[in-house]
């Protein structure tokens, strides 16, 4: 088990490298890119298929967690909880990170949902009462900070093998802030199908440990991941602009061009943020 670090999280992509190629592959000219770019400083690449795909051609896999009650057990209860979970971790034959995110809760449309409420309430002991019931929340609200707390398991997979992973653990801080950045431009299928694959199975053993434990889980969809690394990455503006649907989102790119040359056609705006 891994302790958290910032290969989990990381923003929605972005930046399009062509991660999965077809037929031979060829050498691809380096593109100039601007060293000081947000881009250059991310470490996810791509987001597709359940999956997070790494700038280092590495996958992962997310895992969310619905907590239990551990203080409310009883004594044979928490053994058995214990016991369950040492088995599950000694099950697993590669590494996982465990999360637990505390995020401040947005009250707002709680109580937009009771102002409706109120204004199509005739009782006046009722609406009297709902007038000092909104007054509380609000004040409370204000006063403190409501926080929610989120649980998530980041399973990864290396096609190299794990044991690079390891590596790279065992580097210095200064020998991972000056090291260039190892960054794959293409992933051929084969590849990326054994990835698939292995990350179904890793996931598939994780859920049902945690089954066995109690613990209820599911695998974030591509839509989820998407939203979960914006929510990381703009906590304040995840609040007041959720991302909604990706299907309703269409984005077009602008392309400085040569003065005095004809102008291309517009492309067509194509729907979905991960292409």
């Amino acid at each position: 088990m891994q302790p958290n670090n910032p290969n989990f999280a990381a923003p929605m992509g972005t930046q399009q490298t062509g991660v999965v190629a077809s037929g031979p592959q060829t050498p691809t000219p380096p593109k100039r890119t601007n060293p000081n770019s947000t881009q250059n400083s991310l470490k996810l690449s791509e987001v597709r298929d359940n999956m997070v795909i790494m700038a280092d051609g590495t996958f992962r896999a997310v895992v969310a967690c619905k907590s239990i009650n551990f203080d409310l057990m009883s004594d044979r209860e928490r053994e058995g909880i214990e016991f369950s979970y040492q088995n599950f971790l000694n099950s697993l034959n590669f590494p996982i990170q465990i999360l637990v995110r505390s995020q401040r809760v947005d009250i707002a449309p709680y109580i937009d949902k009771l102002l409706d409420i109120r204004r199509t309430e005739d009782n006046m002991l009722l609406g009297v009462l709902m007038d000092d019931y909104i007054n509380f929340i609000d004040v409370l609200s204000q006063e403190a900070n409501i926080m929610d707390k989120s649980f998530f398991i980041a399973i990864p997979y290396f096609p190299m093998g794990d044991a690079s992973n390891f590596i790279e653990q065992g580097k210095g801080f200064f020998g991972k802030l000056f090291a260039r950045p190892n960054v794959v431009t293409k992933i051929d299928n084969n590849t990326y199908a054994k990835a698939k694959d292995e990350i179904k199975n890793r996931v598939d053993s994780v859920m049902a440990g945690l089954f066995q434990i109690g613990v209820q889980s599911v695998q974030l969809n591509t839509k989820e991941l998407g939203e979960l690394y914006y929510s990381f990455y703009n906590p304040d503006t995840a609040v007041r602009q959720p991302l909604g649907n990706f299907e309703d989102v269409t984005a077009t790119y602008v392309r400085g061009g040569t003065p005095g040359a004809t102008q291309p056609p517009a492309p067509t705006p194509q729907p979905g943020v991960f292409q």
